[in-house]
């Protein structure tokens, strides 16, 4: 376990974030990413919660933004360096925007993520 602050989490976050493919953040739609600086439940490492894009149609609308929550002290208890942090955090990020797009569990684990 490494001890991370959450000030360079959040920083790891915004980087994972940015690191993605720039068509993809433009078709991403609202949706808001948050960190947790508590455990996640159950152990999660990162949460999405909402209607993904696959599954909206023409009446989505004025809906709440959907959530991807990224917490810290869960992926933080499975490191063991600052480097396997930042690792761990992009893996995580990916993941979960992967169920924004309306991707499985399943196959996000067929492709590495």
């Amino acid at each position: 376990m490494i001890e991370v602050e959450p000030e360079r989490f959040e920083e790891m976050v915004v980087e994972a974030l940015d690191s993605l493919p720039e068509e993809l953040g433009r078709i991403m739609s609202n949706v808001a990413v948050t960190v947790q600086h508590d455990r996640g439940p159950a152990g999660l490492l990162g949460l999405y919660q909402g209607v993904p894009l696959t599954r909206r149609n023409a009446s989505y609308s004025g809906a709440l933004p959907d959530r991807i929550t990224i917490y810290r002290r869960s992926i933080c208890a499975i490191c063991a360096s600052e480097a396997d942090v930042v690792d761990q955090v992009r893996r995580t990020v990916v993941h979960e925007v992967g169920h924004h797009f309306g991707i499985g569990d399943a196959r996000l684990r067929e492709l590495g993520w």
